[in-house]
């Protein structure tokens, strides 16, 4: 998932700015449109990078006035300005990240290169303002004394702390190393990315006639219809080495220098390492508390992928086949042991599970049921390319409470993967509903085809709908701590918790059906799909528990450390960590990890698997208290889904699910214990 948090930055160093924009550009000015929606129709590609520069010399000024105020500090004219500031910046960032994204092109690309690094230098002025960072240090001293409600209690200790971490206590010599790193690292990102879109677009392998694209994973969904061994292991050495083919999209060195400036910045600002660093505002916390976390989970997924691998090779060795099993042989065998142990094949199952009845009859299902919420499809507002579809979300009173974008489909011009984000944020100070989008890559029939899906795209779709309940239901005040702007190990919680509705017997019944019969799915059906389930999940766990290893060990790296290997550093990782499973590669290779390099994840992937922990319980309380109800939805809402990043995480859950996280659950789900 992509990143939600609010930015508030300021330009207090010199970086090119353009002349301020003419009328024209209809990012100048708030849209008009119903909750602020971007006029899409109206903006060129030539209209963001003139609109975003603007928006920061503009920020530049109000950031300006807040710092040199004569006015003693307060909450209000401190923070609370703070918080009004940069919304022609927002404006146009927001409406930019989702095309560069989802429908780029040379134009989008280069601008994206070129604004990465003014963001960093605009990031850092604000947090690098001795001016600023008095005054909210002022404010933060006199905290005990302030008769401020919850929420803006933890909005001045949320910019105190930025401030601290992102280098507001430096010398004047550090806080000048810190701002050439902060803009080599914005370059070296904007970069990778670039690299790994066009290595991934060039790695699409063409079968008789058909060309196959690659998805931003390691495996590849067409690997389980390949009966051809040999194109299978082509595909999947295609994905394998996408950014390593020694050409303009070879990624290696771009990673191996960012690993390192990330470890001297983490030095710099008075960390072992940068995973240090980066978990200080995290439900885990410690990169010691996350290595304990996953170390509990390796040798109970070992166990279990060792058993699945068992079973898929005495599948090949029954098909009279001669050869050991493979990484690109796993999936294409692993439907076959499917089919022969639970009588489960995959064509039988996608005819029930056709997008529009997915969409409207599970997801909105399922979210009326639990909270009473409604919606309207409206074909009035314009969008970023013709398959995108909106609706417009009403509350369980009636009342408007978001817009919502759907972007279903696989494109080139898109970002690999499934992502949330906003156009709008939601807060009562600033007076905005939020305006929500869902991101996937369902592969596109031709015209006049039904839109079948797999169980995974149903999956996918449900979690990234649980993260826009998690925005449609923010209720705070500032925009920095509403809706989705919370740590990584907790923002996945509320995405992965909605996974569990797919597969629930009253929304199940309410949307599977034949799309040429309409007949429901056979309860038979069913049952065989249940059962086969888990057979799997080694496998699955094996590959994250790879990445997240992966990730973790980059980012321990002590800033005197030698630039390394990215070859030998992933192999080594993996064996030291005991995640180099038999036969599961890591979901991510290094070369092409966009979450960890691009997307705000370094250090953090492992909040998936924390955050499944958490989304596991609570689904295990649900189905305690009766499962789908109203009453359990509004529960949720009231106590995880508006809160934002309103208060501390263990609190939040514990108010939530009456005790501390356990993983019982989770191992039990998953299928890794009785």
């Amino acid at each position: 998932m992509r990143s939600v948090a609010v930015i508030i930055a300021a330009l207090a160093i010199a970086v090119p700015i353009a002349a301020p924009s003419a009328p024209e550009n209809p990012l100048m000015q708030p849209s008009t449109l119903p909750f602020g929606a971007p006029p899409f129709d109206k903006i060129s590609d030539a209209d963001y990078q003139p609109a975003i520069e603007a928006g920061m010399a503009q920020q530049l000024k109000e950031i300006d006035a807040i710092a040199n105020s004569p006015a003693k500090p307060t909450f209000e004219n401190t923070l609370v300005a703070m918080e009004r500031s940069g919304q022609l910046l927002q404006r146009a960032r927001q409406a930019f990240n989702v095309v560069v994204q989802t429908d780029s092109d040379p134009v989008l690309l280069q601008t994206r290169k070129t604004i990465a690094p003014e963001m960093a230098a605009h990031q850092d002025a604000i947090y690098l303002n001795e001016k600023l960072f008095a005054r909210v240090q002022a404010v933060y001293s006199q905290l005990p004394h302030l008769k401020l409600d919850h929420e803006s209690r933890q909005l001045v200790k949320k910019y105190y702390q930025r401030f601290v971490h992102a280098g507001a206590k430096l010398s004047a010599n550090d806080r000048t190393k810190l701002r050439e790193i902060n803009q080599q690292l914005a370059k070296l990102g904007a970069t990778f990315q670039q690299k790994v879109l066009a290595g991934t677009a060039d790695g699409a392998l063409d079968v008789d006639g058909k060309r196959i694209a690659l998805q931003n994973t390691t495996q590849q969904p067409a690997l389980a219809d390949l009966s051809n061994r040999a194109t299978r292991e082509q595909l999947f050495e295609n994905s394998w080495n996408r950014n390593e083919k020694g050409d303009a999209n070879d990624t290696r060195e771009t990673i191996e220098t960012m690993a390192q400036l990330r470890a001297q910045k983490a030095k710099l600002l008075g960390y072992p390492n940068y995973a240090a660093y980066a978990l200080v505002d995290e439900m885990a916390q410690t990169p010691a508390a996350v290595q304990k976390f996953l170390a509990g989970l390796i040798e109970p997924t070992r166990k279990k992928a060792a058993l699945e691998a068992d079973e898929i090779q005495a599948q090949i060795d029954k098909d009279g086949q001669h050869f050991t099993l493979q990484p690109w042989d796993w999936m294409y065998y692993a439907q076959q042991v499917q089919k022969a142990k639970y009588n489960v094949d995959q064509n039988e199952v996608r005819p029930y599970f056709e997008l529009n009845d997915v969409l409207q009859n599970g997801l909105f299902y399922a979210a009326n049921q639990l909270y009473g919420i409604t919606f309207k499809e409206r074909h009035d507002i314009p969008v970023w390319h013709p398959d995108v579809r909106v609706f417009e979300v009403y509350d369980k009173d009636g009342s408007p409470l978001a817009l919502m974008y759907f972007d279903f489909f696989k494109r080139d011009s898109k970002a690999g993967g499934a992502w949330m984000s906003t156009l709008v944020d939601q807060s009562t100070l600033l007076g905005t509903k939020p305006v929500v989008y869902n991101v996937e890559n369902i592969p596109k029939p031709p015209a006049g085809q039904p839109v079948l899906l797999t169980l995974d795209n149903v999956g996918g779709m449900f979690h990234e709908f649980g993260h826009a309940l998690n925005g449609f239901f923010s209720a705070g005040k500032y925009p920095t701590l509403s809706g989705t702007a919370s740590a990584r190990d907790f923002v996945e919680f509320p995405s992965q918790f909605n996974e569990h509705w797919a597969l629930y017997p009253k929304v199940l019944r309410h949307y599977a059906f034949d799309y040429r019969t309409h007949k429901p799915m056979p309860q038979a059906l069913i049952d065989k799909m249940e059962k086969a389930a888990k057979f799997g999940e080694g496998y699955s766990m094996g590959e994250s528990l790879a990445a997240d290893e992966l990730d973790m060990a980059w980012h321990t790296l002590p800033a005197g450390a030698p630039k390394q290997d990215a070859d030998a550093f992933e192999t080594h990782a993996l064996q030291a960590s005991h995640t180099d499973f038999r036969d599961v590669p890591p979901r991510y290779r290094s070369t092409y990890f966009s979450h960890i390099w691009a997307s705000g994840y370094a250090a953090g992937y492992y909040a998936y698997m924390w955050s499944e922990m958490l989304d596991d319980d609570t689904y295990q309380w649900f189905i305690a208290h009766g499962g789908l109800t109203r009453a359990n939805g509004q529960r949720f809402r009231d106590l995880i889904l508006s809160r934002g990043d309103s208060e501390d995480y263990g609190p939040m859950f514990r108010a939530f699910y009456g005790q501390n996280p356990d993983v019982g659950p989770l191992l039990r789900y998953r299928g890794l214990t009785p």
